[in-house]
């Protein structure tokens, strides 16, 4: 589907549609009263590779944390813009506490959760309004679980009354998509204008979410943010996410997109962006990070050297991404290979900007490297030699491949 007469809307220097790269997204689930643990989350994020963080907007409290977390994150250079996520009381948050309006650059209204009736309406207005007034965007988001219940009883009951024979999912389909674009009306008549306004409609299911969003964007102009919510844990939420967003980016459907991931006790809410960038980069959309090939091992490669090289260099340039991002512009497209026997190792080696591949059963103890395409070297050794090695040479590759910008006084930039 050709989109690329979609709306451009400018978030505080980043631009979602008009024909502007996908913009990945990521959310705190930090307190948002507790400045330091927010500030340094969204920084986490931002590093990792979100253009766009979200943060809870709950209470008066968290409320007037947003500006001191916008200053401490602006104070450490990191000037990812915030999204404010509101739901019942954002009407009251951002009228009580201006400081919050004027540091967001973008609120997120669920039109589920803005009350009902005439209330609906007059609360939903004041958040437009206050955007308006600040030059902000909003995102109208839509969730399957939080959806008007009067909307779906009315859409129920045309389709019982009209004998219309719609499926349950095709009525809470049509009903997304009708709060979608009544609210962007809505919206309109608040006195926002197209150039400040994304739309989602969020589900839990991927083929229904495939269905909701292609109706949508043929429906509307506006920029989409794409995401599966409430994906679940682990594998299971990588894949479901993955299956149903990469059929609608395949298409040219989702300006803006986050992974939404339920991370484990402790785990790293990095591991969304993580998901997002990889995402991206698999559909050749965009580049974030060097793209490390391994193979997957078999009854070759029973040593499992290969396994920990590849785990050591997939950290390696994750570790090295923020600082590589700043020093060696392009890094992102570098390609790496990590092989663990004679049959693909050499070739997929080779056609890798710089690989290694290791010896499988019964071959030789030694790793040949090649460096685009030509072998310049073979290393020998255990297991956490053969992964020192390899990683100063990849250091050594990247600096040379993608050296640092000159600055204008003559210097390297840093």
């Amino acid at each position: 589907m050709d989109r690329k007469d979609t709306v451009a809307v400018e978030v505080s220097g980043v631009t979602v549609g008009g024909g502007a790269p996908v913009v990945v997204q990521a959310m705190t689930n930090t307190d948002t009263a507790d400045v330091a643990a927010t500030s340094a989350q969204c920084r986490e994020l931002s590093e990792a590779g979100a253009e766009l963080v979200r943060v809870t907007v709950n209470t008066e409290e968290a409320a007037r944390a947003v500006p001191e977390i916008r200053h401490t994150l602006d104070d450490a250079g990191c000037h990812a813009p915030l999204i404010g996520d509101f739901h019942y009381n954002g009407h009251l948050l951002l009228a009580r506490v201006p400081e919050c309006a004027d540091a967001l650059a973008k609120y997120r209204i669920n039109p589920g959760n803005v009350g009902s009736g005439e209330r609906h309406d007059a609360n939903f207005a004041t958040i437009c309004g206050i955007a308006r007034d600040r030059g902000k965007a909003v995102r109208i988001g839509v969730n399957a679980g939080s959806l008007d219940p009067d909307l779906v009883a009315r859409a129920m009951r045309a389709n019982v009354e009209r004998s219309l024979e719609r499926t349950g999912d095709e009525v809470l389909a049509g009903c997304m998509v009708e709060s979608a674009l009544h609210s962007t009306e809505a919206a309109l008549r608040a006195g926002l204008p197209e150039s400040s306004i994304i739309i989602s409609c969020k589900l839990s299911r991927p083929l229904l979410l495939v269905e909701v969003y292609r109706t949508l964007a043929g429906k509307t102009r506006q920029p989409l943010h794409l995401g599966l919510t409430e994906a679940g844990m682990g594998r299971k939420g990588l894949v479901w996410s993955a299956a149903s967003m990469a059929v609608l980016l395949a298409e040219g459907i989702g300006d803006t997109i986050r992974v939404s991931l339920t991370p484990r006790p402790g785990g790293d809410r990095r591991e969304e962006v993580w998901a997002a960038c990889d995402l991206l980069q698999a559909l050749e959309i965009r580049s974030f990070a060097p793209a490390v090939t391994a193979c997957p091992g078999c009854g070759r490669t029973t040593s499992t050297t290969f396994q920990c090289l590849a785990e050591r260099v997939e950290a390696h340039v994750q570790a090295r991404m923020p600082e590589w991002r700043r020093r060696h512009p392009g890094v992102e497209r570098l390609k790496v290979a990590v092989m663990g026997c004679i049959v693909n190792g050499p070739g997929e080696s080779r056609h890798a900007d710089i690989g290694i591949s290791l010896p499988g059963t019964g071959e030789a103890p030694s790793c040949p490297v090649f460096v685009e395409g030509r072998q310049v070297t073979t290393l020998h050794g255990d297991a956490d030699s053969l992964a020192g090695q390899f990683l100063a040479l990849l250091d050594d590759y990247v600096a040379r491949r993608f050296p640092a910008p000159i600055s204008p006084a003559g210097s390297m930039a840093v």
